[in-house]
This record gives C-alpha cells, structure tokens and sequence, in this order.
C-alpha cells in the first residue's frame, strides 16, 4: 500500500497527516475537535479531504480517545471526545471520505507508532503512557498490540488510585487520570495561584491575570521561567505519575515505558520527579524496572501509528 492518512483525535485538538512507508510524514494540518459527535466527525472527514487533494491516499486510520471495539470499527465510550458512546465510526467515516478506514485506541495508535518508528524500536514488550487531557496507554507484547478481550485494554487512566477521589467523566471516582493528567496540571496551577498569587506573578501574566485563565501550555511556559507554583504543580503531577508506573511495573514488567502525549513536551519538568518516584517505589519492592522514555515521535506518534495500522 502506498500512502495512508493518520488521525489523531483528542481532547482539544485534531491532528491529521498524509504518511508514507517509513513513517515520514508529509503533509499535515490541526483542527480544534468540536464538542458534538456529528461536529467531530465531519471536521475529520474536512481535514482528510484537505489532505487528499494533493496526495493519492489508499487509507485512512483513526486514533481516537476511549474504549474501541475488538472489530476496530466502534467507540464504545469515550469520556473526553465528542460524548460517543457506541459510535460506528468506521462505518460513519467510511461513508463520508469513501475510503478503507480503521478506528483503533489513541494510545495504542501513538504506542504502535514508536515501537514501528520512535523511541522503542527495537522492544518487543513495552507499555505506552500517553499524557494529555486524560491518560491513555498501550500495551505491546511479543511485537503485537495487545487489545483484550474486549478491545479495550491498555486504559491506565481509569485505575482507581484514591478510593472516593475527584469525580471523573468515566463515571468513577479517584481516576489515575484526574491525579496525572495535563488537566490535572492545570488543575495543581490554579489552585496554587490562587493560593498564593504572589508566586504564580510570572504564571498569571502568560494568562489573563486570573487563575481560571491559566492554561496548560501557560504552566509549561512559566517553569521554564522558574515561576515556583508551576514547578511544585509539575512536581505533584510527575508524583502521581511516578507512582502510576510502580504499580503498573509490578503488573506488566516491560522492558520499556514509552511515555508520549502533549504533556511529555515538558521533558525533565514532568520526568525528574516521576522517575524519582518510580525508583523509589521500585526499590522499596526490590524490583529492577523498566527503561523510561520519552516518545520521540512527540505528538505525532499517534498519526504516524494509525497511519500505519492503516497500511497494515
């Protein structure tokens, strides 16, 4: 086959792109998701088309948020796109761009992506964590992505790690997403602003000098400036995640964590004080551990994966 189109769906955005054998990339274009299932699916039909005016596509492949059937045809649920809830995508998609299409989960996409192209070429067994506006994950053994019985595993970010904890749009309570997630970055920043507005000074001004509009992107930007709230946000985020790890170690043991989603573009901020925590938990269990990553396809492991399973 020759090219295929990628589609990663998120949260906020939609990333779309024209990718070839390799993994290259060479067209692409990003879309704000809209917050209804017809919007979103008519915005990903729009950017494909875009796309295939200049390029002779065969496929098309879709890394959405949520729980995707073992057909890898159906969202069964997802909590952060479009309110879908049994959604036929592949058979809606199909009709609107008149191409083949294949739906798979967003994690399992990036995961897939990375060990074909990125940071873990080379592993055979190796758990993805993509970090954004939930948490995702993807579990690859043996070379082959492993779905479940159900099509849906790999979800991490609905581990429930504070019993009666904050409410999360899946429906359950104390979600490892709502703890170490960029929602939950956003979340640790506001809070601290508004706590102590004295030392988000540097933070408050990236947005319109309130807490309610500090932004993720705004908290990256003001630690790198040194702006203390954002550093100790940083810090319990990469806490939470640290420890999220340890206890998916201790089920799994990978040899590689692959750690992706538009958080990650934080490097040493996010990763210092989650390997920290990781270590130190690990060794309290007298385990070894896996190598931890960082996705180097960056944010656009996701559409280079669905690109490829697309292809395959």
């Amino acid at each position: 086959m020759g090219l295929t189109i990628g589609v990663d769906i998120g949260g906020t955005k939609i990333l779309a792109g024209v990718v070839d054998a390799d993994g290259v990339i060479l067209d692409r274009l990003k879309v704000a998701t809209p917050k209804d299932a017809d919007g979103t699916a008519q915005v990903i039909a729009e950017a494909v088309n875009t796309l295939r005016r200049n390029h002779v596509v065969e496929a098309v492949g879709l890394g959405a948020a949520g729980f995707i059937g073992a057909d890898r045809s159906t969202v069964l649920f997802s909590a952060n796109v479009g309110a879908w809830v049994g959604e036929p995508l592949r058979d809606r998609m199909e009709a609107l761009i008149g191409l083949p299409v294949v739906v798979e989960n967003d994690a399992n996409a990036a995961a897939w992506g990375e060990v074909r192209f990125g940071a873990a070429a080379g592993h055979t067994n190796v758990m993805c964590v993509t970090v954004g506006t939930g948490i995702g994950g993807a579990i690859v053994f043996g070379g082959e992505l492993y779905r479940g019985g159900g099509g849906i595993a790999g979800e991490p970010g609905h581990m429930r790690v504070v019993p009666d904890g904050l409410a999360c749009p899946c429906g359950n309570y104390g979600c490892w997403e709502r703890y170490a997630s960029g929602s939950a970055l956003t979340r640790y920043a506001r809070d601290r602003a508004a706590g102590l507005p004295e030392a988000a000074e540097k933070l408050l001004a990236l947005g319109d000098g309130t807490p309610a509009g500090i932004q993720g992107p705004h908290v990256t930007q003001a630690a790198l400036l040194g702006d203390p709230v954002s550093l100790a946000a940083f810090r319990e985020l990469g806490t939470w995640l640290g420890q999220g790890l340890a206890d998916l170690s201790a089920v799994l043991d990978p040899a590689a964590f692959v750690i992706g989603g538009g958080v990650s573009d934080a490097g040493d901020l996010l990763l210092v004080p989650a390997l920290e925590t990781y270590r130190s938990v690990l060794r309290r269990g007298h385990r070894l551990g896996a190598e931890v990553v960082v996705a180097t396809l960056g944010s656009d492991a996701g559409l280079v994966g669905a690109a490829d399973l697309a292809r395959h």
